[in-house]
């Protein structure tokens, strides 16, 4: 909105004559009112010019719905349209959204009105609180992103390891195998079998060349499994029948009506065992990388306090002497 005055006429007024006199009222009087007007019109002007970019983005606002002095804008929902939603389905999906949020806004309302003070101060505080949590740990997090060192070798994980092994008993049988899944009309299992058991380097060669015949392979037998996993992926193995087949060195053929399952045991380890290092490795370096990231906070925290009691910008009162 452009506002148009005669700037020149109202600021071009004739001096009026004052002879003889070294201070004239009406000069001075004159100096001020040209002092007034120039402010008045400049702040006008602003104030035009301002309302007009203000009423210009207001409007560019739609919106969708309303509740008491709450607005529901389209900007609000339309971030949360997918492209992939048809014109039928956009228009569900922004009609419940709006009579969700106006449910939320009435009964916000209602619990404005009909709950304690008590409760309701109780909640402000608690919002409060929420609000000053998820700030405080954004910004720690980040903080602990970029400057926390996250390089553990394997000599700090040994070292930590061998000062807390009695913690690390096993909660659940360890079992180191190699197994295969063959399809119940294999008809070289013999010679399967008999590989399964020598391997030798050219067993496993052999066998890896004909991997595509099997269902399942697993050939890795110096990695610690869970018996859990086991069984997952060899389903005739049960809690009922497991002492019989997982044992130390110990061969297996076991089937059900899909599949024939091959396998040889390395090593077993049972509940309350002594964790091996190889398996317990990753939860030890993040125990390191957990107690570092507290140590940080620690630290932050403390020189965050001293910053602000050097600066002033932090004191306690009533304390004693």
């Amino acid at each position: 909105m452009q506002l148009s005055l005669p700037t020149k006429n109202l600021l071009t007024v004739a001096k009026p004559t004052c002879r003889g006199l070294s201070n004239c009222y009406f000069c001075a009087m004159h100096g001020n009112q040209k002092r007034t007007l120039f402010l008045i019109l400049t702040v006008g002007l602003w104030f035009f010019s301002s309302c007009d970019a203000l009423f210009r983005e207001k409007s560019e606002k739609i919106p969708l719905a309303r509740v008491g002095e709450e607005y529901l804008y389209k900007d609000d929902v339309a971030h949360l349209l997918r492209d992939d939603m048809s014109p039928q389905d956009s228009a569900l999906f922004v009609t419940n959204y709006i009579n969700n949020w106006a449910s939320k806004q009435l009964l916000l309302t209602k619990s404005k009105i009909n709950l304690p003070e008590q409760k309701l101060t109780e909640f402000d505080r608690l919002v409060s609180d929420y609000r000053a949590d998820l700030y405080t740990r954004a910004y720690v997090e980040a903080l602990v992103f970029k400057e926390q060192d996250t390089a553990v070798s394997t000599n700090q994980l040994r070292e930590y390891y061998e000062k807390e092994k009695e913690n690390f008993k096993l909660g659940e049988k360890l079992v180191q195998l190699r197994f295969i899944g063959l399809p119940t009309q294999f008809l070289d299992k013999e010679d399967v079998v008999t590989k399964m058991k020598e391997w030798a380097e050219e067993d496993r060669t052999y066998l890896d060349s004909i991997a595509i015949q099997f269902k399942k392979i697993h050939f890795n037998d110096s990695i610690w499994v869970r018996l859990s996993r086991v069984m997952e992926e060899i389903p005739p193995l049960t809690p009922l029948n497991e002492d019989d087949y997982l044992k130390k060195s110990q061969f297996f053929e076991i089937q059900d009506s899909l599949e024939v399952y091959l396998g040889q045991v390395t090593d077993v380890l049972e509940i309350n065992d002594i964790a091996p290092f190889e398996y317990i490795a990753p939860d030890i370096r993040q125990l390191i990388l957990n107690r570092r990231r507290m140590d940080y906070v620690k630290q932050l925290e403390t020189e965050i306090i001293d910053e602000a009691i050097k600066k002033k910008e932090f004191e306690v009162y009533g304390k004693a002497e």
